[in-house]
């Protein structure tokens, strides 16, 4: 998998919401996050500015959802139920995209990925020391018939 990609394609799993992205630094930002709505969405997200998504079709389908501080903005496709990104709280100039998205992209093409320690958030006064991570998502793929 080439991470060094900047500009991608990405759509919901219904194709109504389809985008064009460049991302901050390819694919090199992926991360998951272990606060309690991320450990439900499991999603792995990478990074791009808010002024580099542009949607081609479905941007009024998408439906928002805030919780707790109703900072980050979390959209998804109100026809499939596929998030496709947020605005992020840690950096509200950014969006986190979801790499599901992305065209050719699957999350079982991350090796490993850091999962932020979500419960502790960065701009929370207890924790001005930053993003810390709470430890790494790996996928092992099977190599053969052997492996069980």
């Amino acid at each position: 998998m080439e991470k060094n990609v900047r500009q991608m394609p990405g759509s919901c799993h219904c194709g109504t919401v389809k985008f064009q992205v460049r991302l901050t630094d390819g694919l090199n930002t992926a991360r998951r996050c272990n606060c309690s709505y991320c450990r439900m969405r499991g999603a792995i997200a990478v990074s791009a500015a808010l002024k580099d998504i542009e949607f081609i079709t479905g941007e009024e389908t998408l439906t928002l959802y805030q919780f707790n501080t109703m900072q980050a903005k979390h959209y998804f496709c109100s026809r499939c139920g596929i998030y496709t990104h947020h605005q992020r709280r840690s950096n509200p100039d950014q969006y986190g995209i979801n790499a599901a998205c992305l065209e050719g992209i699957s999350p079982f093409d991350f090796e490993e990925v850091p999962v932020n320690e979500g419960g502790i958030h960065p701009n929370d006064n207890v924790a001005k020391s930053g993003p810390s991570v709470a430890g790494y998502l790996r996928f092992l793929p099977k190599k053969n018939d052997q492996d069980k």
